[in-house]
């Protein structure tokens, strides 16, 4: 063989092999990517929309067809987190189920994350979609753009259900905002940015350990799920602008409680959570509170308790 025969044929063995591992490494990505969209699977029926609201673009899943149902995250979620209870829904609802802005497949603006704002960003969602009045379900963060939206839009507001978690600036809030476990709620900025780069799932897994009754029950493949969402460039900056923005929260709901709210709400609480204080928040800002306790539950009720915990939501919605 001679010497440029040998030199074409080992270029064309080295152009192979970079073949073969470009397709192997195309796969295994595909099967990655295949796998983690498992981990909260929607029905087929489902549709994905992108709804542009004043400063942000979300993320929307939609399906079903009947009263409208809105279904809001919190942190250390994304919408992926309702799907049992959209698979519930779904028969006799349309189930609208939006990544907040900057959280989830949601566009990650620099502002915009005071609850006030993120209550209208789901009023542009519902509008775009035709949707008038819903049902509204919140829990965590989710359950403080809930109260917001409700307190903003009451007229197309048909009932709210809230879960596990405080309302800015709603009694006992001076009590309940001074625990130790909520130091997050003021963490942020570049220094903390620089100090989680990279280590997303360590940041995670202390809320999923912590504030769990059963910290297993959260299991590996969903922390891998949200991890890995939470590690997009810009998703650290918007989550901590979350918790930044509750003293703004703060302010405008101690003016929306000036007016209660007139519509039924469920107010869920995990036992070994926030448990019956939902309710008690409640009573100061609406007039037509049901109080419910999930046993053996910590704050992660549709991962800890799923099914008591969409039966509830599901009784209540029926009513």
């Amino acid at each position: 063989m001679s010497p440029p025969e040998k030199k074409e044929r080992t270029v064309n063995r080295f152009f192979s092999r970079l073949l073969v591992i470009a397709s192997f490494t195309a796969l295994s990505a595909g099967q990655a990517f295949q796998a983690q969209a498992q981990v909260h699977p929607y029905p087929s029926s489902f549709r994905v929309q992108r709804i542009a609201s004043e400063g942000a673009v979300l993320h929307v899943r939609v399906g079903g067809a009947g009263p409208a149902v809105v279904l809001i995250h919190g942190f250390g979620d994304t919408g992926d987190m309702w799907s049992p209870l959209a698979r519930a829904l779904v028969a006799t609802h349309t189930v609208v189920v939006p990544d907040l802005r900057g959280m989830g497949l949601s566009s990650k603006p620099e502002g915009g994350y005071d609850k006030r704002t993120q209550a209208a960003d789901i009023r542009a969602v519902l509008d775009t979609l035709g949707i008038d009045r819903a049902d509204i379900v919140g829990h965590d963060i989710g359950t403080m753009v809930a109260y917001a939206y409700a307190a903003r839009y009451p007229a197309q507001t048909t009932c709210l259900v809230v879960m596990d978690a405080p309302v800015p600036g709603v009694p006992p809030w001076e009590q309940i905002v001074r625990s130790p476990q909520l130091w997050h709620f003021s963490f942020g900025g570049p220094d903390a940015l620089r100090l989680v780069k990279g280590r997303e799932r360590i940041y995670l897994d202390r809320f999923w350990n912590e504030f769990a009754g059963t910290p297993s029950k959260i299991d590996e493949g969903t922390r891998r799920h949200y991890a890995k969402l939470y590690a997009q460039p810009g998703a650290m900056r918007a989550a901590f602008a979350q918790f930044l923005a509750i003293p703004q929260d703060a302010e405008d709901n101690l003016k929306s409680i000036a007016t209660k709210l007139t519509m039924p709400v469920l107010a869920i609480g995990g036992a070994k959570s926030f448990g019956a204080n939902e309710a008690v928040v409640m009573r100061n800002a609406a007039q037509n509170v049901t109080e419910l306790v999930v046993p053996d539950a910590g704050h992660w009720l549709m991962e800890e308790q799923p099914v008591a915990t969409v039966q509830a939501i599901q009784d209540f919605l029926a009513k």
